[in-house]
């Protein structure tokens, strides 16, 4: 079925595969499947999975687009979704106060108690989807869906490093201080990425994560 799957060019040397519809755990075992199939090819340059999308750009050498396209929906159709190898991660995090300054919104949206917003949010096992828009930081599935909450109307211009909020229908945690629009619960005294280490990143696609409440202010 290919309804539901677009490609398109993003340069004269790179095209995006893109599923549409709800983001499903399924569907991203899929797209990682098709990254390390890609990043095996010596025609390659750069493969970069997203949520729902793979973009992989080529030599400048290799046959255009047009074949990239091709061999992106072929490999597509003929996927299945595999599990990656994974590991699980304890993160501790205080709740409320200084550390969740929006935790209160949070509980006002969804009709909960910011003691009941604490307790799903450490209930639910998380899976890494995809590394993004920060060094290590981890788009996280598995959002108890009553927990959903959009993001801020205004974001903030600084956001502190450890910082664990929600936005949409997904939660994770800042890695570094930076501007950001999700909600913030709580913060982590966890460093999730350090060029310093062997792996600068904590956790990688397919691993595991698990929220610990380790203090509340609220």
């Amino acid at each position: 079925m290919t309804a539901n799957v677009r490609t398109y060019w993003v340069s004269e040397t790179a095209g995006v595969l893109d599923v549409q519809g709800v983001i499903t755990l399924e569907t991203q075992r899929r797209i990682w499947t098709l990254a390390e199939q890609f990043r095996s090819q010596p025609h390659v340059r750069e493969v970069v999975p997203g949520m729902n999308n793979l973009a992989v750009e080529i030599h400048s050498t290799a046959s255009g687009p047009a074949a990239l396209l091709e061999e992106l929906l072929k490999r597509w159709n003929e996927s299945n979704p595999v599990e990656l190898p994974s590991r699980r991660t304890d993160i501790p995090v205080e709740y409320g106060g200084a550390a969740g300054p929006d935790l209160d919104e949070v509980a006002r949206h969804t009709g909960l108690s910011a003691s009941e917003v604490v307790q799903m949010h450490c209930a639910a096992e998380y899976t890494v989807y995809f590394l993004g828009f920060l060094p290590g930081f981890a788009y996280l599935g598995g959002l108890d869906p009553r927990l959903a909450t959009p993001r801020r109307r205004e974001p903030r211009l600084a956001v502190p490093a450890g910082s664990v909020g929600i936005g949409g229908e997904q939660t994770g945690v800042y890695p570094s201080s930076s501007p950001g629009g999700w909600q913030l619960i709580g913060r982590t005294a966890v460093q999730l990425f350090d060029p310093a280490r062997n792996s600068p990143t904590l956790v990688s696609a397919g691993d595991t994560v698990r929220f610990v409440n380790v203090g509340e202010r609220f």
